[in-house]
């Protein structure tokens, strides 16, 4: 059995301690909804599509649609991706 952890009040707050020190997961999966600072909650974000990728140290410019993969696996997302998914979690003010 998998311990849970329990919601914590505050005052005007509520925290969820983990105190096993194994790390804190939001969200079971991709489909999961997760919001942060009152937005709607939403699934994972995906990226667009968009293909115009550039090599990591290039002088090669960035355009709207050039996509970053962050050196970490396969899927690249372009700045506007970042910046939609950032707003949708709630995570920048949109």
């Amino acid at each position: 059995m998998v311990p849970q952890a329990s919601l914590v009040s505050t005052g005007n707050e509520s925290q969820v301690p983990n105190n096993l020190g194994d790390g804190l997961q939001v969200g079971a999966s991709a489909a999961s909804l997760v919001g942060f600072y009152g937005a709607s909650p939403v699934v994972q974000p995906v990226s667009s599509g968009n293909t115009h990728t550039v090599t990591a140290g290039s002088t090669t410019s960035i355009f709207t649609n050039t996509t970053l993969d962050g050196g970490i696996g396969s899927t690249a997302y372009t700045v506007g991706d970042l910046v939609k998914a950032l707003k949708q979690l709630g995570l920048i003010a949109s």
